[in-house]
């Protein structure tokens, strides 16, 4: 990409797209353009080829989707899939026929196989069943891979894809019914703390693990892959190290200055037992996470704090 490149990020409010749009200009990027969704509907295909014939776009991130939790997950499956696919296929086809000359397409490490071994490897894709907590989530996703590579065999596209383990960071969505493990627990503690509570109950027995990695380090990551990635293979985005959930509650019960007790309610799944990404291709290709777990949730918790201040 050239610093004046035009440049779409869609989903540019959200935990990716805000940190990609912020990494651009930090990196000089000045030809950026970015939508709300009361702007633009991607789930609304004339809108979007329209938008996309107009604007005459260079390069396309594709970090707008609709995104949640376990709970999330298993309450709107039909939402979950559907305006996924409406999403990626109305962005991908209209980047396409509008002349766009690379897209970067963001998919999530939910798209492997429940039991897959450990460390997941990109060549894993499709080699066992899902985890049936996110399957209609994790379809879509992978649809949306399969789309880029089928565009790239028929019509000589750039598209490429990559997948981002378990993320956290600024402009994380907070609310208990629809977030994802680490800001639910920064929110949870946080309030008990607060509420002089004894107790935080804490979903599923804490024993699986996860890996998580800094909305700042993915956004450096896609404008690596965009510059510096051409194949037709997926990539993983990860820090190559994963934590158990009850060490994770304990780290931010540490952070927060909770004095209370960590309760377990094994009643409620655990979801995936182990989600640890391999991260040998993007670390050949010459990148590497670089901010620590415990740096990155002082600072959330530190930006969360002064989101409530302002209230």
């Amino acid at each position: 990409m050239n610093k004046d490149s035009k440049i779409y990020v869609a989903g540019h409010r959200g935990l990716v797209g805000s940190a990609i749009l912020r990494a651009l200009e930090k990196q000089g990027y000045t030809n950026l353009i970015y939508r709300t969704s009361s702007e633009l509907d991607l789930r609304n295909r004339d809108a979007v080829n329209n938008f996309f014939k107009e604007q005459h776009i260079d390069y396309v991130f594709l970090a707008a989707a609709k995104v949640g939790g376990i709970a999330a997950n298993n309450d709107f499956p039909a939402d979950f899939i559907r305006d996924n696919l409406l999403i990626q296929t109305n962005v991908i086809d209209s980047a396409y026929v509008n002349g766009v000359k690379k897209l970067l397409f963001l998919g999530s490490t939910c798209i492997y196989p429940k039991f897959a071994p450990q460390p997941l490897k990109e060549e894993y894709l499709l080699t066992g069943e899902l985890e049936p907590t996110n399957e209609p989530y994790a379809i879509a996703k992978i649809a949306g891979i399969k789309m880029c590579e089928s565009y790239n065999r028929q019509y000589g596209s750039t598209f490429i894809s990559a997948m981002p383990t378990n993320m956290y960071g600024p402009n994380d969505n907070f609310d208990l019914k629809t977030s994802h493990v680490l800001p639910a627990l920064v929110r949870k503690i946080h309030e008990a703390k607060e509420n002089g509570s004894a107790t935080v109950e804490i979903w599923g027995t804490g024993t699986p693990k996860r890996e998580f990695l800094h909305s700042d380090d993915l956004a450096d990551a896609c404008i690596f892959l965009m510059n510096n990635y051409e194949g037709n293979e997926i990539v993983n985005v990860g820090v190559g190290e994963d934590i158990a959930i009850k060490d994770l509650a304990l780290m931010i019960k540490d952070i927060v200055g909770f004095q209370g007790e960590l309760v377990f309610n094994s009643s409620v799944p655990d979801g995936t037992p182990r989600k640890l990404v391999d991260t040998t291709k993007i670390n050949g290709l010459g990148w590497k996470a670089s901010i620590p777990l415990e740096e990155g949730i002082r600072a959330v918790y530190e930006d969360y704090r002064s989101s409530l201040a302002v209230r």
